[in-house]
């Protein structure tokens, strides 16, 4: 097949690029002629809230990457569209995770199948946003009735999809991020991070937002008692910082905080030092930080939001509690406890099997066929 991959890829930074191209990788394993175009422009600077939106470190030797797609000229957006409608592929593949993209993503769907031949296929990470803009439903409707076919993650946002179209949508839950590396010794990954090694550590990791919830674990934090027990708190600040700064300073060294994206190659030295993951999301579909802690073993606790039950079984790999400070708490504490820590981590070789690339790209090809297969 040919295959054209639209979305972020390198030099931009994240689970979004590290996913798309991932997928690139396994479809090319399978024989298939693989193009990703990726960004010029992604978001504008006044719209970016983080430092950076790209690397410094060389593109993939291995993938065909061309940043040619500016979010925000329309003229590029019919250029695109015209020139995939030439080219012909089989399938486009997106993904959407943000109604931002809409208006772009949407113009150049359409004018791609104009050819006959092109359907659009697209990995939904969310239809309505984490914060809610005016536009939302006018620009969903305009992206997502441009699309032939689904693949979704949860089932929170297969109920949200259907509100906008009844195209083939396939279930299929988000692969895990095997592209950190390996778990290396809790020692190195100590001396690596500048942190006590007698000390014990669970993580906050990724981005710093509203809806995420570290206000919430910073003030169940203060309800734990674990002398010995420290919480790493790594991420760049999306939100106005004032408040958590309080909660941290009142926290005092209990808390270590990093506050900067990191990088792809420092990641497995975060997951390595934790004896527990943190994800007290206020709401949620799904979670890229889940699938890194599947790829490292580390036994998680989440709250009963979206579809994070769906991907975390309550005492199987970790504990679901509620989004609240008293319930994150008594989580903390009691995986700690009777053995749970040792039990949970004895469970991830299962558990993993549910979770692979190989099975994202047979749903995208299953979604494919679907559309292929309607009038």
């Amino acid at each position: 097949m040919k295959i054209v991959i639209l979305g972020p890829a390198h030099p931009y930074r994240g689970g979004l690029a590290s996913i798309m191209e991932t997928m690139a990788r396994e479809y090319q394993r399978r024989g298939d002629e693989v193009k990703i175009y990726t960004f010029s422009l992604q978001y504008p600077s006044l719209l970016f809230p983080g430092k950076t939106q790209t690397v410094d470190t060389p593109a993939p030797d291995d993938l065909y990457i061309e940043r040619c797609v500016n979010t925000c000229n329309p003229f590029n957006w019919i250029r695109i569209g015209q020139r995939i409608c030439r080219e012909r592929p089989d399938m486009v593949l997106m993904k959407y995770w943000t109604p931002f993209m809409a208006p772009c993503f949407g113009t150049i769907a359409r004018l791609a199948r104009r050819n006959g031949t092109t359907k659009v296929v697209c990995q939904i990470d969310n239809v309505e946003p984490h914060e809610h803009h005016l536009t939302d439903h006018i620009f969903n409707r305009y992206y997502l009735g441009a699309v032939d076919a689904f693949v979704h993650m949860s089932e929170q946002v297969y109920g949200e999809l259907r509100r906008y179209t009844q195209a083939p949508s396939i279930f299929s839950p988000h692969p895990m991020f095997t592209n950190f590396g390996e778990r290396v010794s809790r020692m190195e990954a100590c001396e690596k991070l500048g942190i006590d090694s007698s000390k014990r550590y669970i993580l906050y990791f990724g981005l710093i937002r509203q809806y995420k919830g570290l206000d919430i674990l910073l003030e169940a934090w203060q309800r734990v008692d674990l002398p010995d027990v420290r919480l790493i708190v790594a991420g760049e600040f999306y939100d106005d910082r004032e408040h958590y700064d309080k909660l941290i300073d009142e926290l005092g060294d209990r808390v270590v905080l990093h506050d900067h994206f990191v990088a792809d190659e420092d990641v497995r030295y975060y997951f390595s030092a934790a004896d527990l993951l943190v994800l007290p999301y206020r709401t949620a579909t799904q979670s890229g930080v889940t699938q890194i802690a599947y790829n490292f073993s580390l036994p998680m606790i989440v709250t009963n939001v979206g579809g994070l039950p769906e991907i975390v079984k309550d005492d199987v790999v970790g504990v679901v509690c509620e989004p609240d400070a008293a319930s994150v708490a008594s989580a903390i504490e009691g995986v700690y406890v009777d053995g749970n820590l040792e039990r949970f981590c004895s469970n991830f070789e299962e558990e993993r099997k549910r979770f692979s690339w190989e099975a994202m790209c047979d749903a995208l090809m299953q979604a494919y066929e679907e559309c292929l297969s309607k009038p």
